[in-house]
Parts: C-alpha cells; structure tokens; sequence
C-alpha cells in the first residue's frame, strides 16, 4: 500500500468519525432543547396563572435565552458539518446572550438589594460587586458586538457565518 493511500484511508476514517460524532452532538443538542423548551413552556405557563411577579418573569426569560444558546449551538455543529470549518461568530453570538442572562440576573439581584429595609455593609459590598460586574458585562457586549461587526464587514456579504446561497447547496 502506498503513503498516499494510505493517507486517503486515514482521512476518510478521521471525517467519517468527525461527521458521526458531530451527528451524536447535535441529537443531544437537539433533545436537550426540546426539553429545555418544555421546562420553559411550563414556567411561562406558571407565571401567567400567577399573574408572574419580576423573579417569575426573569427566570422565563432566563430560561428563553438558555435556549436560544443551545439553538445557537446547534446551528453550529451543523454548519460545522456542512462546511467543515469552525466559524467563531456563533460562539460570539452565544457569548453575547449568556452576557445578556447575566446582566438580567445581576439586575435584579441588585434591586431585590436596593429595595431592602435592612442595609448593612455586607449588602452594599455586594451592591458594588453587583455594579462593577455589571460594568464589565457591558464592556464584555460591547466588544463582542463590535466582533460581529467587523467579522460582517470582513466578509463583505452581510450575511451571517454558515448561510449559504441558493447556489452554494450541494
């Protein structure tokens, strides 16, 4: 057998293997956002019987936006598949949403804090973490924004990462 040969053999045998291990990861994906939509279903169903306070409303929104993450992440084992590159533009994407979960729930943490009767020097400690994470979230969005922004103009298409045209399907 000649190294060329070979070669090929191993190639073929290491993107099969790749191909059925991204298929595995996406069926896991894929469930594992079906029952995070259910979960998410039944919390928007709690909260509207409960006429939902701010905590009810947050944790819904919470929950959407884990979702959102896992169908973004989806969408790149799939395009991963199809194109056989790793873009970064998804992660962005996701990082930019769980960035957003956590501004949510700083938020209202600080405002369950500044609504308090009883303020003590370990609740104001808090408060200023609270607000300097909340500082470093927003340069965090930001930056990634700005990311998506220049990967978009680089590509010059204006379409986002994976997004074929009628004529790129195979």
């Amino acid at each position: 057998m000649k190294q060329g040969q070979l070669t090929r053999i191993a190639s073929a045998i290491f993107l099969h293997t790749e191909h059925a291990i991204y298929a595995a990861l996406g069926l896991l994906l894929a469930v594992t956002a079906l029952v995070a939509l259910i979960d998410a279903a039944g919390l928007t169903w709690q909260a509207l019987r409960a006429l939902g306070g701010a905590e009810q409303i947050l944790e819904v929104i919470d929950r959407l936006l884990f979702l959102l993450m896992l169908i973004e992440i989806l969408h790149t084992v799939r395009v991963s598949m199809r194109s056989g590159t790793l873009t970064c533009e998804p992660f962005l994407i996701v990082g930019l949403i769980a960035s957003i979960r956590r501004v949510l729930v700083i938020t209202l943490q600080s405002s369950e804090i500044t609504h308090a009767k009883d303020w003590s020097p370990e609740k104001q400690a808090l408060f200023q973490a609270s607000m300097i994470e909340l500082g470093v979230l927003a340069g965090l969005i930001v930056t990634m924004v700005f990311a998506i922004f220049l990967l978009h103009r680089a590509r010059g298409d204006g379409k986002p990462a994976g997004e074929e045209s009628a004529g790129d399907e195979h």
